[in-house]
């Protein structure tokens, strides 16, 4: 099972959003303002591949700049 269906709803939004603002930048970028180029599953895979501890660590930075 992967931990990726233990964080809330909510938190995962957040998630999706820090991915396409800072780990998917270039493909914004390059695409424009279209950030819904970068799928959810996309960003999913991404978020799986990042330590739960790390996780962690990116919904407090993005509730600190107050991207929630």
């Amino acid at each position: 099972m992967s931990f990726i269906n233990t964080i809330k709803q909510e938190d995962l939004d957040l998630l999706r959003n820090i991915v396409r603002k800072v780990h998917l930048a270039y493909v914004v970028e390059k695409f424009g303002q279209s950030s819904h180029l970068v799928s959810d599953s996309a960003c999913d895979k991404l978020i799986e591949s990042i330590a739960p501890e790390v996780v962690e660590e990116m919904i407090r930075f993005g509730v600190d700049k107050g991207y929630r």
